[in-house]
């Protein structure tokens, strides 16, 4: 049963894949089949990156001591376990959707990595884009080119930012989601938090929201959370 939307105000965090430590795993596609990127409703334009379609088959390269519960490759494309996919369904979480089979067809190790176990079982997911905006007037970026004048994507193209935050009530009750305004991100509730601390989810990093930054340029040189 889905969780309910509380009275309470909820918690949001950017969920990161790890770039350390000893559950390191990074995957590459095999021959992928490339479909179309989503398309906004409203301007019709392109939002996110073109779509990965079936079958999924990947090599993985592990880099610490396990596999991890959690990957996100450089187009966005999300895998998790089975482990990760039957007990986010078990609590109730939203926001996924798919949970189709990935078929492994190499393990490379990094130069450092002990001789893998047969890694586990692996699904690809899709997080849930539409509802949840970003309030692009009290979220903090910069950006060379003009923000999208559309009213629903919202699309924005940041040079930088530091701190992001909802449009109030367009949050449904999604537990994992790409927001409206900034497709890249990912963001989950403080349920899927306590999930992930619960059964100790490998692979992944949190943080929350207003403290998000992103900065490669250093365009705000220190002033994050002033």
């Amino acid at each position: 049963m889905a969780s309910d939307v509380p009275s309470s105000p909820m918690r949001f965090f950017v969920l990161k894949k790890s770039n350390k430590g000893q559950h390191d795993t990074e995957y590459s596609t095999v021959k992928p089949n490339i479909g179309p990127a989503l398309s906004c409703p409203q301007c019709g334009g392109p939002v996110g990156m073109l779509s990965w379609l079936p079958p999924y088959r990947v090599e993985l390269e592990l880099h610490g001591k396990d596999f991890g519960d959690f990957m996100e490759g450089p187009g966005g494309d999300l895998l998790v376990t089975e482990r990760f996919a039957e007990d986010f369904k078990a609590e109730g979480l939203t926001g996924l959707s798919g949970f189709h089979p990935v078929e492994v067809v190499r393990v490379r190790r990094g130069r450092r990595a002990p001789h893998p176990a047969p890694p586990p079982r692996y699904l690809f997911v899709t997080p849930v884009y539409g509802s949840p905006a970003l309030d692009l007037e009290r979220s903090r970026f910069k950006s060379n080119k003009p923000m999208k004048q559309c009213t629903w994507c919202r699309k924005i193209t940041p040079d930088a930012i530091a701190g992001l935050t909802l449009e109030e009530g367009t949050w449904k009750g999604e537990d994992v989601f790409r927001p409206r305004g900034l497709w890249g991100v990912l963001i989950v509730s403080e349920r899927f938090m306590r999930f992930a601390e619960r059964h100790a989810m490998s692979h992944l990093t949190l943080v929350p929201i207003e403290n998000y930054v992103w900065d490669p340029l250093g365009l705000y040189e220190g002033e994050y959370l002033s």
